[in-house]
């Protein structure tokens, strides 16, 4: 296991972190279409629709034809929100990280390194419309290369996100994570995170199926300070 360490975010790490912000959000595509595969509307159609046309037309070929049809749609379906959420963040906050991360106070932008690259990925930003009495940090675009999962980056990532929210006086840190993203959900509960909602994040995410969570993580100081 090669050595890692964090930093913050430098102009040069620019197209290494649109990469592996792209590439990590790609890879829930197959989770995505494996979940919706598994839900009941979509087994009765899969199952319904080839038997009908085999009853009514009498043709094997049609109905086979039908289910193949049926899974590249969904295929598609499944793909459709990740690229989606690709293309918005790549043309918003990630388009210009030094300005939308590290121009103003009480938010950053980090990289792991590991083997003389960048491995890993996280940025936190204050949250604008947080509850009275509450300062809220926000976590956002956790990701790790392929390569190096099992290095411990991403929990690295996560704890250097809560020494600084400790640090700016946050009392809360949040963030969202989409159902299918299993080992972020994972890695957030162990590092202390609770969930706290889950709601649907567009209209496409109904059929799909695919909820998105909310988390929080309650800072030592600020439960101190409540009791």
């Amino acid at each position: 296991m090669a050595p890692h360490h964090i930093r913050k975010y430098q102009e040069t790490d620019h197209k290494r972190v649109q990469d592996l912000f792209s590439q990590g959000m790609v890879e829930h595509i197959p989770a995505t279409f494996r979940h919706i595969l598994k839900l009941p509307q979509t087994i009765l159609v899969l199952l319904g629709v080839p038997i009908t046309l085999l009853l009514v037309s009498g043709f094997w070929l049609l109905a086979l034809g039908s289910n193949v049809t049926l899974l590249v749609f969904l295929w598609l379906l499944a793909r459709h929100p990740w690229k989606k959420y690709v293309v918005m963040y790549l043309q918003t906050d990630l388009a210009d990280i030094t300005k939308s991360y590290l121009s103003a106070h009480g938010s950053c932008f980090w990289v792991a390194e590991s083997g003389g690259q960048v491995a890993g990925i996280v940025g936190a930003l204050p949250v604008k419309d947080a509850p009275p009495v509450r300062k809220q940090l926000k976590l956002f675009h956790l990701s790790v290369a392929l390569e190096h999962r099992g290095e411990g980056l991403g929990k690295a990532l996560v704890m250097t996100v809560l020494q600084f929210a400790r640090a700016q006086g946050y009392s809360e840190v949040v963030l969202e994570s989409s159902m299918v993203q299993q080992d972020a959900l994972t890695l957030y509960l162990r590092t202390g995170f609770q969930k706290t909602g889950e709601y649907l994040f567009s209209k496409i995410s109904r059929p799909l199926g695919n909820s998105t969570i909310q988390f929080k993580y309650c800072l030592p100081s600020a439960q101190a300070g409540g009791t």
